[in-house]
C-alpha cells in the first residue's frame, strides 16, 4: 500500500512545473497543484495570491512561491502571507523566493540601471527589471508582471512573522532572497534541514 502523496501549492507558477522546484520536491512523494493569475499558462487553479478563496483551509503540506510576492502592493504582503499560512496543514511550510533589493542597490548606486545582471529564460534581466518588473513582458501587455513592492532579508522575515508563522529563516543568495516559514514551531536542526532541502535547486 503506497502512502498518500504530500501536496504542494505552487503559487504564481507561470509555465513552471514541479520539475523546476528545489530538489526536496523531486523525490516522488509530492503532488503539485499549480496556481496562477494567468489562465494562459494553464494552472490547475486560476486566482490571485492576495485572495486564494478557491483553496480550502489547511489543504496543503507546502506552499512554494518563487518571485510572486513582489507583484502585490506593500500593504497586501502580510495578508498574502496569511493566505499562504491559511492553506497549510499544521505541519506545513512556505518556501518564499523574491528579489534582494539590498544586492540590487549596489548596482544602482554605481549607475548600472540598464546593465544585465543575468540571463533568464525571458532574456537579459537588468536592475530596472528587478525593481519594476520585466519590461519586455509588460510591454507585451502582461501588466500582472509589474513589481509593486520589494524586500531586504530583514523586511521579508519580518513580514512572515507579522503573518503569524511560528518559525522563519532565510538567507541572501546573489540577487535573490530565500526564506522558509513554518506553521508549527520547529527547532534549529529541523529548520536547517528543511531549508536545505526546499530552497536548493535540483
Amino acid at each position: 500500500m503506497t502512502s498518500e502523496l504530500k501536496r504542494v501549492l505552487h503559487v504564481g507558477c507561470g509555465r513552471a512545473t514541479i520539475e523546476n522546484l528545489p530538489w526536496g520536491f523531486q523525490d516522488g512523494s509530492w503532488k503539485e497543484t499549480r496556481f496562477d493569475i494567468n489562465a494562459r499558462v494553464r494552472p490547475d487553479i486560476v486566482g490571485t495570491i492576495t485572495d486564494m478563496r478557491n483553496v480550502p483551509n489547511q489543504s496543503f503540506d507546502a506552499v512554494y512561491s518563487s518571485h510572486s510576492l513582489e507583484h502585490v502592493y506593500a500593504h497586501e504582503v502580510v495578508g498574502t502571507l496569511r493566505e499562504f499560512k491559511r492553506v497549510l496543514k499544521d505541519s506545513g511550510f512556505a518556501v518564499i523566493m523574491c528579489p534582494d533589493l539590498q544586492a540590487l542597490a549596489e548596482h544602482i548606486k554605481s549607475g548600472k540601471l540598464f546593465d544585465p545582471l543575468y540571463i533568464s529564460p525571458a532574456g537579459p534581466i537588468s536592475p530596472i527589471d528587478v525593481l519594476y518588473g520585466h519590461r519586455a513582458s509588460i510591454a507585451r501587455g502582461k501588466t500582472h508582471m509589474a513589481h509593486r513592492t520589494g524586500f531586504s532579508l530583514q523586511t521579508l522575515l519580518a513580514c512572515c512573522k507579522a503573518a503569524k508563522f511560528e518559525t522563519v529563516t532565510g538567507k541572501r543568495d546573489q540577487f535573490d532572497l530565500l526564506a522558509i516559514a513554518t506553521r508549527c514551531r520547529m527547532d534549529e536542526a529541523q529548520l536547517k534541514a528543511l531549508f536545505g532541502a526546499y530552497t536548493e535547486a535540483a
